[in-house]
């Protein structure tokens, strides 16, 4: 019942402001802004982002956003979200339950953490078998800087094989190495190590650690840069990119990532700065002897795709299936049969530079097969006219039922003879 000047006099407003709040020409708490607001030609790609993925990282949609030209920065990018109210809830994870973690200590070169991360539907072009990719990635406990590795199996030559190169990638080794209960670590009906492990940790003297059953949080280290890398990597990641391309461009991203802040006793530092104080132990100077074997399809040219190179096999093979041996540290690859028999080896090339690598006597073979089997004479032309022939047309006239000329030769002999005898008669 009070009037608007009383109000005013109150709360120590001035009267055209209280009017306006009273008529709802302004609410209380809300500015109008003196220039356009630079978020508002990002709203509906950030809406349609968002509408397709309610999961979406603000992280990832900020990556997206600054090649798009938004100069922002990420703060302004979520504060945005929250009062613009883009993100959609999701009725589907609504009920899913959080359940407490513990804190572990890790001190600074105890141990790295390693799980495979499944990559569904990768690029067509890298012809991966069942349309899908693996990453295996290492972390560092104590630091949570991490390395990643793509993969085309997850099978145990190519665990050892992605270990290696993301140990090198790590820049050297803790003294316990991490995993969940995978099969090609542990055999879960003995519950021991597998051979081939074995002797791998054994070779870099590194003590291997499984995790107890449900007992996954043991991992969370690795298992939310995992969850970074599905997120703000894979989820947005070219389809034109080579295999490559694509390892290049996680392993740069990871590095990216060594500039995030951490939280210590001391105070606040970088996962750099704790990387470069990780007590690492250097790497055995020889590679440990696995062989990664892997099936390729040789095109007709009698090439293989090998690493981002091409390479040839005998023509013979050309179109078929064929097998390629790869030993950890050698500089040479073996192509075999499918039954086994070795038919070509080649010196590696540097992966990813696109070079066909060919043998001479497979060229020389190769031209020999394809100039034998051309097809003898000139090759017709595209616009060379040949008519129907005789065979064509024969059978032409026993469709329509055409009368068949008439094959019957007269003699003219006697009417020659007729012709003489009348003119000796005159």
């Amino acid at each position: 019942g009070m009037t608007i000047s009383e109000i005013a006099r109150r709360t120590n407003h001035d009267r055209k402001t209280i009017r306006a709040y009273l008529y709802g020409d302004r609410s209380p708490g809300v500015r109008e802004r003196a220039a356009p607001d630079a978020f508002d030609e990002f709203v509906d790609y950030v809406t349609a982002r968002l509408a397709e993925d309610p999961h979406l990282w603000a992280a990832t949609l900020f990556d997206e956003l600054v090649p798009l030209g938004f100069t922002g920065s990420y703060p302004t990018l979520t504060r945005q979200i929250r009062a613009r109210k883009l993100r959609p809830a999701c009725t589907a994870c609504a009920h899913v339950t959080k359940r407490p973690n513990a804190i572990i200590e890790h001190p600074p070169g105890e141990e790295t953490q390693f799980d495979w991360l499944e990559l569904p539907d990768p690029p067509a072009g890298w012809r991966f078998p069942r349309k899908r990719a693996f990453l295996l990635v290492g972390s560092l406990a104590h630091s949570g800087a991490w390395r990643a590795v793509i993969s085309p199996s997850m099978d145990i030559p190519h665990l050892l094989a992605a270990m290696t190169t993301l140990l090198a990638l790590l820049g050297g080794l803790t003294r316990v190495w991490r995993f969940d209960r995978m099969r090609t670590v542990l055999d879960p009906v003995t519950g021991d190590l597998t051979p081939m492990f074995a002797a791998f940790a054994k070779h870099h003297a590194v003590q291997p650690i499984v995790c107890r059953p449900r007992s996954g949080n043991r991992k969370g280290v690795v298992e939310k840069n995992n969850h970074t890398a599905a997120q703000r990597w894979w989820r947005n990641l070219p389809d034109e990119l080579t295999l490559e391309q694509a390892q290049a461009s996680v392993e740069a991203f990871a590095k990216r990532q060594d500039e995030r802040p951490r939280q210590t006793e001391t105070g606040k530092t970088t996962a750099a700065a704790m990387f470069a104080a990780e007590r690492l132990r250097p790497l055995p100077p020889l590679v440990f002897p696995v062989v990664v074997t892997e099936e390729r399809s040789a095109t007709r040219q009698a090439l293989i795709d090998w690493r981002g190179n091409r390479y040839s096999v005998p023509p013979e093979l050309a179109a078929t299936r064929v097998t390629v041996h790869q030993r950890l540290g050698a500089n040479t690859i073996d192509i075999a049969t499918a039954a086994g028999t070795v038919v070509a080896r080649h010196r590696l090339a540097e992966s990813g530079l696109g070079v066909t690598i060919r043998d001479s006597g497979h060229v020389t073979a190769l031209e020999a097969i394809a100039m034998a089997s051309a097809p003898p004479g000139r090759p017709h032309r595209r616009k060379e006219r040949i008519p129907p022939g005789p065979a064509a047309l024969r059978a032409a006239q026993v469709l329509t039922g055409a009368a068949q000329p008439s094959s019957t030769v007269i003699s003219l002999a006697a009417y020659e003879q007729a012709a003489k005898n009348r003119n000796t008669l005159r």
